[in-house]
């Protein structure tokens, strides 16, 4: 027997009342804040990744599924979504509409991780990118975005983890203090944090290995700041307690991406100590010139699908299922049967939602009829075909009774 391949799931016809919920309340804030959606190829060039990921991070070095198609060309399947819209973006001259432009998606990714709850090899990610905005409100927009969306799912005990990385001018100086800093240290770093000293030191903020409680007086980038981004940042901080958002400076953090700079963020659950952000984001002001465009400033976050999920169940919190109206048409006869789908044809055309019986004895077709909960019965047999009647039958009181045929309206 054959199964879904380890770190996929299947998308069960009793999961989709968690799918449809978390999809249309990121559908509906989208909306109210004039974002529009966008949809890009599963597959991408590899280098698109290669060039914007950055090529010493874990996502490209260990978990891309990169191969070669039958014409030569080198393929990766989507591992995350900014990259490809700004080459949509760029790629179809939406760079030449008005800005700033909002663009958001709901697309499946792929990456090889180790599977765990929450992290799969496919997954799926509701993201947003607001492009063409320098300014300190578009960083508090998607901000603030992230949190209305997350409070409409019942998503409320939650904490902002912020930090500002600089612009690339700025990360030199503090790429080289980091690196002298950590050079004392390297003799405790495993091989892997090794490569990652010598390569891109910014990196081993990331790590998972070395225990930072050790490293008290680790440089931060906050204090490397040009006039332009301590400005930025420190509007940014001012609006955010204007609204009274919590936020929390957290110096490590850096993002696992070579594109952000400036502003990055997290929002992690508080309920359970959970360590993993539920979304996460930052400014990117480089990629779009990076991948051949005009300078662009953007900003950005994403959120797994599966991984929203997951909370919400931890969080005990159960959509609302609406309560539909079900109608099965039970036949006997061929006759019957050729009479009841011209019922069920004027039931669908009168947006009702309606399924034929399975083609078996009277008493099986009314055990289907509860199986699927449906709400009404319609019967009709030899006697009310000769009569143009059917029986309705209330599912619920099992109350039951002859109407004429031209009687069912709506």
């Amino acid at each position: 027997m054959f199964k879904s391949p380890r770190g996929t799931n299947d998308i069960l016809p009793k999961d989709w009342q968690y799918w449809n919920y978390v999809i249309s309340k990121a559908e509906n804030i989208a909306r109210f804040y004039n974002y529009d959606r966008i949809e890009t190829p599963v597959i991408e060039d590899s280098n698109l990744f290669l060039r914007s990921i950055g090529a010493n991070t874990d996502i490209v070095e260990k978990e891309m599924y990169i191969f070669p198609d039958h014409g030569g060309d080198n393929l990766s399947l989507r591992a995350e979504g900014t990259a490809p819209v700004c080459r949509a973006y760029l790629e179809h001259g939406l760079h030449n509409s008005s800005h700033p432009l909002r663009l958001y998606y709901i697309s499946s990714m792929f990456r090889y991780d180790r599977p765990q709850a929450g992290r799969y090899r496919q997954f799926h990610q509701f993201g947003i990118e607001l492009l063409g905005e320098e300014d300190y409100s578009a960083d508090f927009e998607i901000i603030e975005f992230a949190i209305k969306y997350l409070a409409a799912l019942g998503l409320t005990e939650i904490k902002l983890l912020i930090n500002n990385i600089g612009d690339l001018q700025d990360r030199e100086k503090y790429i080289a203090d980091l690196k002298k800093y950590f050079k004392n240290h390297i003799n405790s770093f495993n091989a892997q944090d090794r490569k990652r000293f010598e390569e891109n030191p910014l990196r081993l903020l990331d790590s998972k290995n070395i225990d930072f409680e050790q490293f008290v007086d680790i440089p931060q980038s906050i204090n490397y700041l040009n006039d332009t981004a301590r400005l930025h940042w420190e509007n940014l901080l001012k609006q955010l307690e204007y609204f009274k958002i919590s936020y929390t400076i957290d110096p490590k953090l850096v993002r696992g991406l070579d594109y952000y700079n400036r502003t990055v963020f997290e929002i992690h659950p508080t309920t359970d100590g959970s360590q993993t952000a539920i979304i996460a984001g930052g400014r990117y002001d480089g990629l779009i010139e990076q991948l051949g465009g005009k300078p662009t400033p953007a900003i950005g976050f994403a959120t797994g699908i599966e991984r929203i999920i997951l909370n919400l169940n931890k969080n005990n919190i159960h959509p609302i299922e609406t309560i539909k109206e079900l109608w099965l048409v039970a036949y006997l006869g061929v006759e019957a049967k050729t009479e009841a789908i011209k019922i069920l044809n004027y039931l669908r055309e009168n947006k009702q939602i309606s399924v034929l019986a399975p083609n078996r004895s009277l008493k099986s077709q009314m055990r289907y009829a509860s199986a699927i909960n449906a709400t009404k019965v319609i019967i009709i047999g030899d006697e009310e075909l000769k009569n143009s009647t059917i029986i309705i039958k209330e599912m619920k009181t099992g109350e039951q009774n002859t109407i004429p045929l031209k009687e069912l309206t709506f």
